[in-house]
């Protein structure tokens, strides 16, 4: 149910880096509180201003269920899952919470998701619980037109998630991909990852996300797309935890666990502006 009658005319709102040890780097998020749900449209149009990857926004949840209610908006969309401006939720609520070591979200479609407050990996660290989306074996046809280089291997998560495997990381690198042609797809993740073997971040692993049907050319981390990377990597590397780097122009280190059904994903938050957003 909206409240749009009863929405004030300003909102508080913050803008934190996610999987960032400072600032700059990792992905940004705009978190805003809310005491109701406005229009959905209304919601849209504060993602579309804010023009980051993700516009969080939290309510107290009344049912009882979880701590929060929480959804997410690109500039075009509102999406079923996002993994680092849940981070940066979680970052918002328990940096001036001492008493706490966690906070739970109730998520339209992606049920309650946990963010704990991590001190054993710095000042400002957490571990984001995600559901696991195992990847399957797909279809390979050609992706060179879309992507400029061809995969050894693609899997595929009915939530419209691509892993799209290359040899090398220096492959991946070197992708030149037709947005243009990969946003007519519609609204998928296209996932481009390979060993990190070589690569200056040292991770196991890197990847590269394009979401150009979602309103994101290429994001900068995708905590979402770690669900999927999570169970497809510990099923190669054959144990349970590694490390990613996105390999983006910010750039972003992810710290992965696969445990059971759910991705822990853990990394730094850096807030970067707190002040207010006017509507009127």
């Amino acid at each position: 149910m909206t409240d749009s009658m009863n929405l004030p005319n300003s909102l508080s709102y913050c803008h934190i880096d996610a999987f960032a040890s400072r600032p700059f780097t990792g992905n940004q998020a705009a978190v805003m509180p809310l005491q109701s749900w406005p229009d959905d449209a209304v919601l849209q149009a504060i993602g579309e201003e804010n023009n980051f990857a993700e516009t969080a926004f939290i309510l107290p949840d009344a049912s009882g269920e979880s701590d929060y209610e929480l959804r997410w908006f690109t500039p075009e969309v509102e999406i079923a899952l996002c993994g680092h401006a849940t981070l940066a939720s979680g970052h918002y609520i328990l940096k001036d919470r001492p008493d706490l070591d966690h906070v739970t979200f109730r998520t339209r479609k992606a049920g309650i998701l946990e963010v704990h407050r991590d001190t054993s990996l710095g000042e400002h660290a957490y571990r984001l619980a995600l559901p696991s989306y195992a990847p399957a074996p797909a279809e390979r046809a050609s992706w060179t037109d879309l992507l400029g280089a061809e995969p050894i291997a693609r899997e595929y998560h009915p939530g419209r998630y691509n892993i799209l495997r290359f040899a090398t990381a220096a492959d991946v690198l070197a992708l030149s991909p037709d947005l243009k042609a990969l946003k007519a797809v519609g609204d998928d993740q296209f996932i481009c990852t390979a060993p990190g073997d070589g690569h200056s971040s040292g991770a196991d692993v890197i990847s590269r996300v394009f979401v150009p049907g979602g309103g994101v050319d290429e994001d900068s981390v995708t905590g979402s797309a770690h669900a999927v990377l999570t169970p497809y990597w510990a099923k190669q590397l054959g144990r349970d935890s590694f490390t990613a780097y996105q390999a983006s122009q910010r750039g972003g280190l992810v710290g992965c666990r696969l445990d059971g059904e759910r991705a822990w994903l853990s990394g730094q938050c850096c807030t970067i502006v707190e002040g207010t957003f006017y509507l009127g």
